[in-house]
């Protein structure tokens, strides 16, 4: 299945809430309103299926500094998985902040290994630099209970 890899439109947030509501709701990945996404659209690079147009993965690149960016609700569709769709998308994130200028990426996730693969080193939470924003914390089910384990990746 050939996938393209662009910044979405506006138009594509009800699409982009449809694909993560599960795990919104698992609470696996924390909730975005409509406005929050269109607010950060920029920062998002969408997957597509090349023939129908639907998207079937996402991730967002947000920066909390001039030095550091974090890897943000990365997701892909369980029919989609295993493609590499994840990995491209994690990459494709990671070129971006090189291009930026950023010095380091950030990942909170339950997927530990999976970002190992991609080059990121598992750090205590406690030294996460620049003290990420811990206000998006609080929006999740888990807080202040939570076994995320978070990695960085150096460029």
């Amino acid at each position: 299945m050939p996938v393209v890899y662009e910044k979405p439109r506006l138009t594509d947030i009800p699409e982009m809430q449809a694909i993560v509501r599960k795990e919104v709701e698992e609470g696996i990945i924390l909730p975005r309103s409509d406005d929050e996404l269109a607010t950060n659209i920029r920062s998002y690079t969408v997957a597509k299926e090349r023939e129908s147009g639907a998207i079937v993965g996402y991730v967002a690149l947000h920066i909390h500094s001039m030095r550091l960016g974090e890897i943000r609700s990365l997701i892909v569709e369980e029919r989609h998985r295993h493609l590499r769709i994840g990995t491209r998308l994690v990459e494709m994130a990671v070129e971006e902040g090189v291009r930026l200028g950023l010095q380091e990426v950030l990942a909170l996730t339950y997927m530990g290994t999976f970002f190992e693969r991609l080059g990121f080193q598992e750090i205590p939470k406690e030294t996460i630099p620049e003290h990420k924003i811990w206000a998006d914390c609080i929006k999740c089910k888990h807080f202040p209970v939570c076994n995320e384990i978070s990695l960085i990746k150096k460029l």
